[in-house]
Order: structure tokens, then C-alpha cells, then sequence
């Protein structure tokens, strides 16, 4: 169940053709599988959705199953992406997927002796959302892996549109088979679709990957500096903030939209069906159609429609009740739905580093999924108090406000951010071999700044500090001599030693493109001078 709903874009790197990736049997072989898993996994939840409505036809208890589902990608996305990050992701995927088949196949066993319980039930959904988080991080991190540099803008897009492709397949499908067979049926249909993937994995051997010199992170290290850097990335920070505002009241659909499905409209599992596969058919529309419409709106303008669109689909919803009419809203919901979240997502990806992507991603799940587990409680309590129209009109309104309050934060400031290592620091001098667990470490550097480039110095510094926080730092501050002015000296501080040499491997152009507008303004020939201090010896 690779799910690819949080899947995003990639730094644009040259033309290739939308259709390039499929050259290269591992990326075919890999986007196939994921497609058969992905239709599954959308069986899935239209089986659990509308199993809870027979156990338990209340709106909180609906609401849960998609709360069941987003919690546990909130809770555990940051430790599956450093995981991603320190471990075989192959060999992660491989095994995660197992375990998940297995499980699909025994809630589609409880299913068919009719021995599921609207708890047991939500268990089950938090521990397949658990694996989903798992999976989510270490999936998104392998495209690289299977095409070249230059194609990896068109084999994110071609995921993203199998994702959708499975989203108009699966939901419909789930329908007939419910109608036809039974509500067991489609979970036993998930767990097969765990092996195609599984299989696909066994089959392919990705490329050695480039090794440091220096020691792996530890699991609770790794975790702090994804998080270091989540915290220093001005575009990571703005891209968190607008996902928030929107997914908090999108979910509004999601979570109520069996029961609009069953209350408000009287239809029954092949409907609910329908509604989602014209969520997948509008969403492969609106992936066509990205293009063009981020070339007239860019990313920003298109975050914006897409916003318009999901509040007009709320309002439709609780104003018109027409079956005809919630299959038409729903093919806007799905364009509205990629518009935002591919924008959001290549906004994601142009802020991060390949050191830290797993990690970076993991962040931008835990937001995603965390606003949508927070808005589907949010919404199905509201709507067990004031009805499920009611809700649906104060959702519409909440997004409208909410992305007028945000739209100072622009997406995609990441974009002409060059992230590739420079290596263009030299190793640091010591008298003799420093403990790599030593520390903290502080390292010092020493300008001498015109007075009348004080002004322009100080700008970029701030820039510099976030840089230097976000490849490790822990501190950062910057001193002026009071008895010299335009003497100024900057230090930051880093947990240990081998903290620090792995700065130095993560440093990046864009780094040192800044770190030269710095060079620029400090006066004479030598460079600053830089100095390593480090905790005394016992």
C-alpha cells in the first residue's frame, strides 16, 4: 500500500517527457504494483467507511474511521522518515507490506463470520494508517533511485497520477463488490494487492548508494536534525503553514462523507462508490491539467482555486441533494484536491536537501495528516450537534478565511535553491584526533566589515544563521566588538564533534553562494578566521 496521497513534486531539473520514466523498466514495474496496491487500499477504506455505518451510524464514529486512519501518519511519520532514512527502504517496504497483508486478510476473515466490532474495527484501521506511515516516507525517497536526475519531476507526476488513477478505480469497485459479494471481500482484495508491490520490490535491485565516511546517525540524532531542520527552513515553514489552513477544512469531506452518502442523500454502497471514483476521475483531470493552470496561476494562484473549488463542493453538499449533483461537486472536489496538494507538495520538495528528504517529507505528512485527523474529529462532533449541513457551509467558510490569512506566506520559495553538497569546506585543523562523541562543539569565524556594508552584513547573517541551523547548529548568535566597531564574530554551536563533520558534508550550493555574499563584505585579503573549540579533555 505505497499510498502516494501526500506524494509531491520534485525540483523541475530539465524537459523531459511526461512519458520518460516509463523507459526504465524498474520505475514501470514499481508504478504498476503501486497502482494494483493503491486500488486496493481505496477498497479498503470505502469497505471500512461504510461497515462503520451498519456497526455504528453516528457522525462521531464515522469520523473516527478517518480519524483511525490520519493519526497514526501524525503520530509516527517523523520516526518512519528518519527510519527511511538510516535503513535498506527496500527491505523496509518489503516488510511493513507483509505485515499489513496479513492483516488485511484476517479483518476480511473477522468481516466474513460477522465477528467485527465498531472498535475492533477502528483498530484495525490505526494499525494499517501505522504501516501507511511506514511506507509514505521510504516510497517517496526511492523514486530517485529508479530514473535519472532529469526525470524526476515527470515520475513523481506519473505517481501522483497512478494514485489517482487507482482513487477512480478502486472506491467504484469497491461498490460492485460490497453490492455483489459482501464486506469482507474487498479487504481480502487489499491483502492480495499488498504482493504485487512486494513482488515488485523482491524483483528489483536499486543502484549502490553513495556512502559517507563517516558513521550513520543514530535513530534519536537523526530524528533531532530533521527536526533542527523542519524548524530552520523559512520554505518548509510557510509550506507546513498553508497545509494546515487547508487540510483542517477540507477534511470536512472526507470525514462526513459516508454519512452525506447515507443520510443526506438515502444511497447506498454503489453510490458511495460512485462519489469517490468522481473524486479519482476529477483528480486525474485536474493532474492534465496542472500544468497549464500553474503556468497561468503558479503555484500560490493555483493553492487558491483549488481552495474556491473544495468550499463550493462543501456548500453544493449541504445545500443540494441530488445524487447527480454530489457526483458533479465531487469531480471538482477531485481537481481541487490535486490542485492544492500537488502544490503543495513540489513546494515541500524544492525546500529539501536529499540528506534530509526522508525527514523533510515526514514533516510535511505529520502536518498533512495531523490537521486531517484534528478536522475530521473537529467536524464529525460538530455535525452530531448541529447537522451535517451545517457543518458543511462552516467548513466552507473556515477555508475561505483561513487562506486569506495565510496568503503572506508564498509557496515554493525553495525553487531557485541549488541543495546539491558543494564540499567546498575544508576539513578543520586540530592538534591531534578529536573524539567523535566530544562536544559540544563551537566554532567561531571573525569579520571585519566596512561601516558602510554594516547594514547589507547584517541582512545576509540572518540568512547565514539559518543555514547554519538548519545542517546542525543548535545555536547560533552573532557579537560585535565594543571596543572595535565593524569587528564583528559569529559563532554556532553543534552537539559533538562527528555532529560537526557532518555539517561540513551537508553544506550545500545555495550555501555557498551566501557564505560568499558574506566572504564579499568582510575587508582584506584573507578569509574570516575560522577557530574550533571544543569541550576539555578529563
Amino acid at each position: 500500500m505505497p499510498s502516494e496521497r501526500t506524494s509531491g513534486g520534485a525540483p523541475p531539473e530539465a524537459a523531459a517527457s511526461a512519458w520518460a520514466p516509463f523507459r526504465h523498466a524498474a520505475f514501470t514495474v514499481l508504478w504498476t504494483a503501486a497502482v494494483f496496491s493503491n486500488v486496493g487500499t481505496w477498497m479498503h477504506d470505502v469497505a471500512a467507511g461504510w461497515l462503520m455505518t451498519s456497526l455504528a451510524p453516528t457522525p462521531l464514529m464515522v469520523a473516527l474511521v478517518q480519524s483511525a486512519t490520519t493519526l497514526p501518519m501524525f503520530l509516527f511519520a517523523l520516526p518512519a522518515g528518519t527510519l527511511a532514512d538510516l535503513v535498506d527502504r527496500r527491505r523496509l517496504l518489503i516488510g511493513v507490506m507483509s505485515v499489513l497483508a496479513v492483516a488485511a486478510a484476517l479483518l476480511g476473515l473477522l468481516a466474513q463470520l460477522e465477528l467485527v466490532t465498531p472498535w475492533l474495527l477502528l483498530a484495525f484501521t490505526f494499525l494499517f494508517g501505522t504501516g501507511a506511515a511506514f511506507v509514505a516516507p521510504a516510497w517517496q525517497a526511492i523514486v530517485p533511485q529508479l530514473v535519472p536526475r532529469a526525470q524526476l519531476q515527470p515520475a513523481v507526476a506519473l505517481n501522483s497520477m497512478g494514485v489517482n488513477i487507482s482513487r477512480a478505480i478502486g472506491p467504484s469497485l469497491a461498490g460492485l463488490i460490497i453490492a455483489g459479494f459482501g464486506i469482507a471481500w474487498p479487504f481480502f482484495a487489499n491483502a492480495l494487492s499488498f504482493f504485487a508491490v512486494i513482488a515488485a520490490l523482491l524483483w528489483w535491485r536499486p543502484p549502490p548508494a553513495r556512502r559517507s565516511p563517516l558513521p550513520a546517525e543514530r535513530f534519536w540524532t537523526g530524528l533531532r536534525s530533521g527536526l533542527r531542520f523542519a524548524r530552520a527552513s523559512g520554505p518548509l515553514r510557510a509550506t507546513l503553514l498553508r497545509a494546515v489552513a487547508f487540510f483542517l477544512f477540507a477534511s470536512a469531506y472526507w470525514a462526513l462523507l459516508p454519512l452525506i452518502v447515507r443520510q443526506e442523500l438515502n444511497g447506498g454502497p454503489a453510490l458511495y462508490g460512485t462519489i469517490l471514483g468522481a473524486v479519482g476521475l476529477g483528480a486525474v483531470l485536474g493532474a492534465i491539467a496542472m500544468p497549464r493552470v500553474k503556468r497561468y496561476l503558479g503555484a500560490d494562484g493555483s493553492v487558491a482555486a483549488g481552495t474556491a473549488g473544495t468550499a463550493l463542493v462543501l456548500v453544493v453538499f449541504a445545500l443540494v441533494g441530488l445524487p447527480e449533483a454530489a457526483i458533479a461537486a465531487s469531480i471538482v472536489a477531485g481537481a481541487s484536491w490535486i490542485a492544492v496538494l500537488s502544490s503543495l507538495n513540489v513546494s515541500a520538495q524544492l525546500a529539501l536537501p536529499d540528506w534530509v528528504r526522508a525527514r523533510g517529507l515526514s514533516a510535511f505528512i505529520m502536518v498533512f495528516f495531523g490537521a486531517m485527523t484534528l478536522g475530521s474529529l473537529l467536524w464529525g462532533q460538530t455535525a452530531s450537534f448541529l447537522g451535517i449541513p451545517a457543518t458543511l457551509l462552516i467548513a466552507a467558510g473556515g477555508a475561505l478565511a483561513a487562506a486569506l490569512l495565510v496568503r503572506p506566506f508564498r509557496l515554493q520559495q525553495g525553487q531557485g535553491l541549488d541543495h546539491t553538497p558543494s564540499s567546498h569546506w575544508p576539513a578543520p585543523v586540530t592538534a591531534r584526533d578529536v573524539a567523535p562523541d566530544r562536544g559540544p562543539v563551537m566554532v567561531t569565524i571573525d569579520y571585519r566589515i566596512a561601516a558602510h556594508n554594516r547594514g547589507a552584513f547584517l541582512a545576509v547573517m540572518r540568512d547565514l544563521e539559518a543555514a547554519r541551523r538548519r545542517d546542525g547548529a543548535f545555536a547560533w548568535n552573532l557579537f560585535e566588538d565594543a571596543a572595535l566597531p565593524g569587528r564583528f564574530l559569529e559563532y554556532f554551536l553543534e552537539e559533538n564533534w562527528l555532529a560537526h563533520l557532518r555539517h561540513h558534508e551537508r553544506v550545500s550550493e545555495a550555501d555557498r553562494a551566501l557564505q560568499a555574499q558574506v566572504r564579499a563584505l568582510h575587508l582584506g585579503p584573507a578569509d574570516p578566521e575560522i577557530t574550533h573549540f571544543t569541550t576539555p579533555e578529563a
